[in-house]
């Protein structure tokens, strides 16, 4: 199983091909994700510190091109844990004082 590390909370498993989203709310990594998943609200962006998940979807692409986000960021409502990464949540609710959202889709 994939280990999914996310900096200042620890390290945990999680099953293969699950959404880092899902991986990190299940987890208690309060992440935004305000439009349930549907990469339109940038809101669960993290930096990925270690592991290989370069390439951006089609739907990253789209909601970047709409708002100034920085190009080292991911959504993490776009990205299927394949193997171990390191990554550093940008917005959660303590960090924002806002709600979650809808819990996104498998």
């Amino acid at each position: 199983m994939p280990r999914v590390t996310v900096l200042g909370h620890g390290s945990f498993e999680v099953e293969k091909g699950k959404k880092l989203v899902l991986a990190l709310e299940d987890n208690g990594i309060n992440i935004l994700h305000r439009c349930g998943g549907k990469a339109k609200c940038t809101t669960c962006r993290v930096e990925v510190l270690e592991g290989e998940y370069c390439d951006l979807t089609h739907a990253e692409k789209n909601a970047y091109s709409e708002s100034s986000i920085e190009d080292h960021l991911r959504l993490s409502c776009q990205i299927r844990v394949n193997e171990d990464i390191t990554v550093r949540p940008i917005l959660t609710v303590e960090s924002s004082g806002r709600e979650a959202g809808p819990r996104p889709a498998e």
